[in-house]
């Protein structure tokens, strides 16, 4: 599962992508400097696993993580190939998420694409390019459709329907995600259409060091225009954090975030809202050899949570046992969560809870 970070060049983009992922992306003060989209593994900031560690000193701690795309700047005209507008969008469609990335802060000496500082603009100059390419994808689809429609064929049928409701909002600068599926069967399909505007979004305010913690009127815009989107805004100012990342130690990365006003970085609230965006959740495994974070779809079954460990573990799986993270620390032990009758023993039905922590009896 990938988050793409998107925007229109020189946002930050590529500064951000460095901060979250310690990978040196080359960041310039010019469009078009990321050509390729870099990844980065992310690893998910989650006081649980610093606790679990705690109480059984493991001989190594393994950390959730989440991959980050930095894909280079969209420009007006992408959908057509400007810039270099087809292998971008390319990039983006192989994402889960999009992590849209908006310029709020004034600098004369940080040139902007398009002349002056303005994310409403900005936003929509790269919703509409989006959804430029995904009514490319849907008309496409339509006229294969629309044939096999007229035999009276009820799938594409249904098909021609929603294409036709997807169609209607693009025409009028709505994205996918605001068609709802009336059924599961439209789920499915909106699914396998693959749309770029279909997938969930998440809204970066790149702002300057003094709006890092109350935003400034950029991030009210910001946040007016996308009231409607069930879509989150973080208000992050990369350039501090590119500053806090140089740091050696803790102590001074604390230093400098509690000057700033705040109680930790803004990458790790950022990486924390990409891995709810992208619909995960974890579990835990907490043995003498290892404490470990396991990453599994919010909904995953205890098999499907056994597969991610190793495909033997689901096909063979026998039991869970399962003990809930906040029994875990506050017993201490799992001996002691198995005295106090905090011990579950689970089949293949079972719903895994996020902080689960958990063993497999598996049979191969």
């Amino acid at each position: 599962m990938k988050a793409g970070i998107v925007g229109l060049p020189n946002v930050g983009k590529s500064t951000l992508f460095n901060c979250l992922s310690n990978a040196k992306a080359q960041s310039a003060n010019f469009p078009f400097c990321t050509i390729e989209p870099n990844i980065g593994v992310v690893n998910v900031p989650d006081p649980r696993i610093n606790r679990l560690e705690e109480l059984v000193k493991p001989e190594r701690v393994q950390m959730a993580t989440v991959d980050i795309v930095d894909i280079a700047g969209l420009v007006k005209g992408a959908s057509k190939g400007e810039g270099l507008g087809n292998q971008f969008l390319g990039n983006i469609r192989e994402c889960n998420a999009i992590i849209h990335v908006l310029r709020c802060f004034d600098n004369d000496n940080i040139v902007h694409v398009d002349g002056n500082v303005n994310p409403i603009r900005d936003k929509e100059t790269i919703d509409i390019e989006l959804q430029l390419k995904d009514l490319e994808t849907v008309e496409k689809r339509l006229e294969k459709v629309n044939r096999a429609a007229k035999t009276g064929n009820k799938e594409a049928q249904a098909e021609q329907s929603l294409l036709n409701r997807i169609r209607e909002a693009l025409l009028q600068a709505k994205s996918a995600r605001t068609v709802s599926p009336a059924n599961q069967d439209e789920e499915e399909l909106m699914e396998s259409f693959q749309l770029i505007t279909n997938k969930p979004v998440l809204y970066v305010c790149n702002v300057d060091e003094n709006s890092a913690v109350n935003g400034n009127k950029y991030v009210d815009q910001v946040r007016e225009l996308v009231k409607d989107e069930d879509a989150e805004v973080i208000i992050l100012s990369v350039g501090a954090e590119a500053d806090i990342n140089e740091l050696e130690s803790y102590e001074e990365r604390q230093v400098f975030l509690e000057d700033m006003g705040l109680t930790e970085p803004g990458a790790s609230v950022l990486i924390r809202a990409a891995y709810k965006l992208l619909k995960q959740q974890t579990y835990f495994t907490a043995g003498v050899k290892e404490v470990r974070a396991w990453t599994i779809n919010i909904g995953a079954t205890a098999p499907q949570a056994a597969g991610v460990i190793h495909t033997d573990f689901e096909k063979g799986f026998i039991r869970a046992e399962v003990i809930s993270y906040e029994d875990f620390t506050h017993y201490g032990s799992e001996a002691k969560c198995k005295e106090a009758g905090k011990f579950k023993v689970e089949g293949k039905e079972y719903i895994v809870k996020d902080g689960d922590v958990m063993h497999f009896r598996f049979n191969v």
